[in-house]
């Protein structure tokens, strides 16, 4: 039982991520959440600012420079965003004895390797974001600040753009499409992120001895695995179900190889993120991908 309720600073609100924050965190702690129009993060006078004023027992950083491909010709911005604002709230989290809960990506990874990416693999990122969200990750273990780290995958949610919300808006538009087959990982609902966050943190908030908490990263991801052309099948497959009008037939979806679709900044071949610590650690069940997806397309497809 929590005595007394956590003050939680929150960052990110308007994100896939941190809009689900808001709901999971808010039965047990007070929460501040701030949100671009809150906060410039290009300001980190006014980011540490905000820390000092209220000394919060937890910072959640939910925010992130996310454009995969403008990175490449924003690499500035892009670090500022995932590597500067992240060391800079671990430095302040350091001050005043707070946790630091921050999220990072597959993109840490080069994905050449065959089997699952494990905690303890090393990095080696091939694209402005990947790397700028691995210095945020240093930046954070340098601090030297309570801190736990959660990579994930492929996110999607009811709330903000995301790959099942496009596949679906083509699907209305479209009667073929051709989607990459070449390249593997989970989907991981923002939803199964903000609730496993919230699991993680109440069992902070009571540790009796929070020196000997297990801190550090863990892979936060569903459970199975598959492919972008399986996946916008399984999107398209579950919207016939439902009735709702598609020119786009699952059947009509062309299976490509990643070549075949060449962008500004390489994805991982493989995505796949073993979360066996994750469970392990905290006793924790990851629904399967396509159970994690169910509630969430269940929105969707009635907005």
């Amino acid at each position: 039982m929590i005595l007394q309720k956590p003050v939680i600073l929150l960052f990110g609100k308007n994100g896939q991520v941190g809009f689900e924050l808001q709901r999971a965190l808010s039965p047990f702690g007070l929460v501040h959440a701030f949100g671009r129009q809150d906060c410039d993060l290009a300001n980190l006078s006014q980011v540490r600012e905000i820390v000092r004023q209220l000394r919060p027992d937890i910072i959640v950083n939910a925010s992130a420079y996310t454009a995969v491909d403008k990175a490449e010709s924003e690499p500035q911005i892009a670090y500022l965003i995932n590597a500067t604002v992240p060391s800079v709230l671990a430095e302040e989290a350091a001050s005043i004895g707070a946790l630091i809960v921050h999220y990072s990506t597959d993109y840490v990874f080069d994905g050449m390797q065959s089997g699952w990416y494990v905690e303890d693999d090393i990095p080696n990122p091939q694209s402005v974001y990947g790397t700028s969200k691995l210095a945020g990750e240093n930046g954070i273990a340098a601090a030297g600040c309570r801190n736990l780290i959660f990579r994930t995958s492929w996110v999607f949610g009811a709330h903000g753009g995301n790959f099942a919300k496009t596949i679906l808006r083509l699907a209305k538009e479209r009667e073929s499409l051709r989607v990459i087959a070449d390249q593997h990982g989970a989907p991981t609902s923002a939803h199964l992120i903000a609730d496993v966050t919230a699991q993680v943190i109440v069992r902070y908030w009571n540790e009796v001895n929070r020196e000997s908490f297990p801190y550090g990263i863990y892979h936060l991801v569903a459970a199975g695995e598959t492919t972008w052309y399986e996946y916008a099948k399984y999107v398209i497959a579950y919207a016939e179900k439902t009735g709702i009008a598609l020119r786009l037939k699952s059947s009509a979806i062309e299976a490509i190889p990643s070549i075949d679709y060449p962008l500004p900044a390489p994805r991982p071949s493989n995505s796949k993120l073993n979360s066996g610590k994750l469970r392990k650690t905290f006793g924790l069940i990851l629904p399967d991908w396509h159970q994690d997806m169910v509630p969430v397309m269940e929105k969707i497809i009635t907005v």
